[in-house]
């Protein structure tokens, strides 16, 4: 061994911020329970795609385009044209990209090294000493994590009640497994590191020799190579500052894996004498991408392009308007693009359905809690917080509630018992034989389906008169839902049946932060047929007929059936109207099923999707939000009968109600749904063209750590993203990851405005992570945003074909 390097002169406060920059690239992982897509390239919004591949190339070996081939076939085939790639071309910010399409096209045919990241010290000594000091570092980091940030899955826990930094020291001081493999004094060296994280991070930063340059990127590949362990840390971080407060577990994380670095280049500098400095100078090296890279990121945009112009195509077809009369049923659903399928068959049963579209949380912003439970859930947007409060059931329901809490301890001490030290043993002998019809039914697709209606949501406290009807003008406004209303109006929240999946609530409503959407939707339909609302509602100019009932629904997004909640809407006047509304869900429900079974694996016919729900064997209940690639706000009417194939997020939206008061309803959409979705539609493009780093792995090697997220296979680190079987079918990609095209009807001169007052937004749209276009009155796309708060029309636009009614 040689002596450490002496701490280099580096500021505390340069540190520090260039710990705080590192965190900024980290994305959140939401835990299980409440499950929500993450953008994985958040931390690299303010860079363009060539750029943040550089970056990530460094820093982890990530992709962030498909591989080259993927391309290339494509523009065989003819889905990418000249123009397309001419376009592509054009709009490519990067000094030395190829000088015309011809020069493109070559630079394609060429095949594109994988990238490689630069070295950490861990991976410097495995290669000196070929043992995978880099796999043992995350196993021991595993098992500390998993227990340190265990929501309830563990009996036994570590020190929750400290600081990370804190807890790490008293488990590393008495973990002897570095040691035995050969990191001679490591548990010495963590005894006597500095009480205070940050002075940690200063120790090792010194010692290492690293100047103040190499900083931003190398303790970013630090913390991404913790995986979903600093995702969580994140995750915690931005919960703390959405409360306005802070938090510091993600820069305890930084002095975790510094402190392995620092004691892994101690021992063994002498074999990494000429490779570390070599990677320490890299690192020091600006960001800029290679002509691979530029290369690459014009073919994801051409891809884009492509598909951009499909659907431009495909919103100028002639469009089915349907009757002119008072609707019988309106359904507003949410924008997941899963709704779209069911919204177009069912559209088509009869002539008196409307359908809308808005974030499934219904603009109700609820912290809630269940039945019997103490545990709060956000049940909106994960970007707000919440402004109301609300309970399931009322007074008379306190004895049930207290039944229904004695039930759940002695449920919980049941099942401690059996995984007690002592008793499980004795356990399994005893009742073995017990569970053999449980398990039968289970492996059989048997089981009924988990969860029920609980009793009806109210606010708690109670919202005074006032407050109802600014809250019901709201969301109504925000709906663009303030005339014609129907007899009966559906507010159709949805949510997901499967078993047997530690990532459910990913399948449910990302608008309610990964919970079901029927507490909002119950809230709203609640709200809206409060006594005096109504009244108070035609003095603001939103006048609902005094026979139209608001009625809450679920749809469940993997059988396409619709429970509604009429019992609660004092809906007895209607009772005829709603056996012919669950009569038309039901035949839309089948036809949705019939277009979905085409896509799933083994689904002979649409029957079998319900038992697919059940079945604890089943992968591929349902593709989930696969596909998505376009957001849509417009009247229903510029898409109603389009084949957009559940590939949309449709979000109704009328800008001439909304522009007297200065476009709040446009602002709302933009920085909140458009988000949403783009973080959505972006999950799926990570968990695609990187899913080692961004996807979690093979859903048949999961296991379940800390209720938190999972591990591939029995150990080392937390992954994040979704599951592969959530984008491929087995055989190839079911997703085509495309960056969202997000198509406006609106003037252009607005939604210039709003981004003008939203930098993190138009950061988006200005490094082109979400593509942004403005619809015309005739439903086509118009006009093209090419960033710096500027626009170009789109050329080509055909005139407006005729439209076909239908009766």
């Amino acid at each position: 061994m040689v002596p450490s390097l002496a701490p280099a002169a580096l500021e505390p406060a340069v540190l520090n911020d260039a710990a705080a920059r590192a965190a900024r690239h980290i994305p959140p992982l939401w835990p299980l329970a409440a499950t929500v897509a993450v953008n994985p390239f958040l931390g690299q919004s303010t860079e363009t795609l060539a750029t943040a591949g550089a970056r990530l190339a460094r820093v982890g070996g990530v992709p962030v385009t498909q591989p080259r081939a993927w391309y290339r076939d494509r523009i065989a085939s003819g889905a990418i044209t000249d123009r397309d790639l001419a376009g592509a071309l054009a709009a490519s910010p990067h000094g030395r990209k190829p000088a015309d399409v011809a020069a493109l096209k070559a630079a394609a045919a060429r095949p594109a090294a994988a990238p490689q990241a630069l070295p950490t010290v861990a991976d410097l000594a495995g290669q000196a000493t070929g043992f995978d000091w880099a796999g043992l570092l995350a196993d021991r980091l595993g098992v500390w994590a998993g227990s340190y940030f265990d929501q309830g899955q563990a009996l036994w826990g570590g020190r929750r009640d400290e600081p990370a930094w804190s807890s790490w020291r008293a488990f590393a001081t008495h973990d002897l497994t570095p040691e035995i493999h050969g990191l001679t004094g490591f548990a010495t060296r963590v005894a006597t590191a500095p009480d205070d994280a940050g002075a940690a991070i200063a120790r090792a930063a010194g010692r290492l020799g690293l100047p103040a340059a190499a900083l931003d990127t190398y303790f970013h590949q630090l913390l991404l190579s913790l995986g979903g362990w600093s995702q969580y840390a994140r995750y915690r971080l931005w919960q703390a500052e959405l409360q306005g407060r802070s938090d510091a577990t993600l820069t305890d994380l930084l002095a975790i894996r510094l402190t392995w670095e620092e004691a892994l280049h101690h021992r063994f500098a002498a074999e990494i004498a000429t490779a570390w400095p070599q990677a320490r100078a890299a690192h020091a090296a600006p960001v800029e991408p290679d002509e691979a890279q530029i290369v690459d990121a014009i073919l994801q945009e051409a891809v884009e392009r492509a598909a951009q112009r499909r659907l431009a195509d495909t919103l100028a077809e002639p469009a089915l308007l349907g009757s002119g009369g008072r609707p019988l049923l309106q359904a507003a659903f949410c924008i997941d693009v899963r709704s779209e399928v069911f919204r177009r068959t069912l559209e088509q049963v009869d002539p008196s359905i409307r359908t809308l579209g808005f974030a499934g949380f219904f603009g109700v912003f609820a912290k809630h809690r269940r039945f019997a439970s103490d545990v709060d859930e956000l049940r909106l947007p994960v970007l707000l917080n919440p402004t109301v409060e609300s309970r399931t059931g009322h007074d008379t329901t306190a004895e049930a509630d207290r039944a229904a809490r004695y039930k759940a301890r002695a449920t919980r001490a049941f099942g401690r018992f059996k995984l007690a030290a002592v008793s499980s043993f004795a356990f399994v002998e005893a009742m073995g034989p017990v569970y053999v019809w449980k398990n039968w039914r289970d492996a059989l697709g048997l089981a009924a389906a988990p969860g029920g209606a609980e009793p009806a949501p109210r606010f708690a406290p109670d919202l005074d008169r006032q407050a109802r009807i600014d809250a019901a003008e709201t969301v109504l406004r925000a709906m663009s839902l303030t005339s014609g209303f129907g007899r009966v109006v559906l507010l159709v929240g949805h949510g997901a049946t499967v078993v047997n999946n530690p990532h459910a609530s990913a399948l449910h409503c990302g608008a309610c932060g990964g919970y079901t959407g029927d507490v909002n939707a119950r809230l709203l339909a609640g709200l809206l047929g409060s006594p005096g609302v109504r009244e108070g509602l035609a003095t603001r100019g939103i006048v609902v007929p005094p026979d139209t009932v608001f009625v809450a629904a679920l749809h469940d997004t993997t059988t396409d059936a619709v429970t509604l909640y009429d019992t609660e809407a004092a809906a007895a006047t209607h009772a005829a109207d709603l056996d012919r509304v669950r009569g038309w869900l039901a035949t839309a429900g089948r036809a949705a099923r019939a277009e979905r079974a085409l896509k799933l694996p083994g689904a002979a016919s649409e029957s079998d999707l319900p038992g697919r729900a059940r079945d604890w064997a089943e992968q591929r209940a349902e593709w989930g939000l696969a596909g998505c690639a376009a957001f849509i706000a417009a009247p229903r009417s510029r898409t109603v009968g389009r084949g957009l194939a559940g590939r949309a997020f449709l979000h109704d939206y009328e800008w001439r109600q909304d522009s007297a008061k200065g476009f709040p309803v446009l602002e709302l959409i933009m920085t909140a749904p458009v988000v949403v979705a783009s973080w959505i539609a972006l999950q799926y493009y990570g968990s695609t063209v990187a899913p080692a780093t961004f996807g979690a792995g093979d859903k048949l090697l999961h296991n379940v750590v800390g209720g938190i997220g999972v591990f591939e296979g029995n150990g080392g680190l937390l992954r994040a993203g979704l599951p592969m079987q959530s984008v491929h079918d087995g055989e190839d990609f079911v997703h085509e990851p495309l960056r969202l095209a997000v198509c406006i009807e609106a003037p252009a001169e607005a939604m210039t405005a709003i981004l003008g007052r939203h930098d993190d937004v138009r950061a988006l749209f200005d490094n082109r992570w979400l593509h942004l276009f403005a619809m015309d009155a005739e439903g086509r796309l118009a006009r093209r945003y090419i960033g710096d708060l500027q626009w170009e029309p789109i050329a080509g636009a055909a005139a407006p074909p005729s439209r076909k009614a239908v009766a």
